[in-house]
């Protein structure tokens, strides 16, 4: 997976689980991901060392998987997106029936059906 696809795959799981972080791991992720600045950049504006910043960095990004792994919440939002994409498609081709039997499919997961 090449840097680009994984800081995005990092922001992703940021914008679910970011207030999990705490304050000091917010800030030092979003400098880094978001504002675009060095591991020496951020270190001078905190006044921590290099390491102290990478280290925080990895652990943040440990804590962003594993909540993902375990709540599913990034992964739940894109089955869902994905069937409602299925069912604009349907609709759009006039399939009305399989469109709601699909939209109850849904709706009966969601429930916990």
């Amino acid at each position: 997976m090449d840097e680009l696809t994984k800081n995005e795959k990092l922001g992703d799981l940021y914008a679910y689980y970011g207030k999990l972080l705490t304050k000091g791991q917010q800030s030092y992720f979003e400098d880094y991901y978001y504002n675009d600045l060095s591991l020496g950049e951020i270190a001078d504006n905190h006044n921590v060392s290099r390491q102290a910043i990478y280290d925080n960095l990895r652990r943040s990004t440990k804590s962003l998987k594993k909540y993902e792994s375990t709540l599913h919440m990034q992964a739940d939002y894109n089955k869902i997106e994905d069937n409602l994409e299925l069912v604009d498609t349907l609709l759009d081709q006039g399939k009305i029936t399989q469109a709601k039997e699909k939209i109850q499919k849904l709706l009966n997961k969601m429930r916990g059906e």
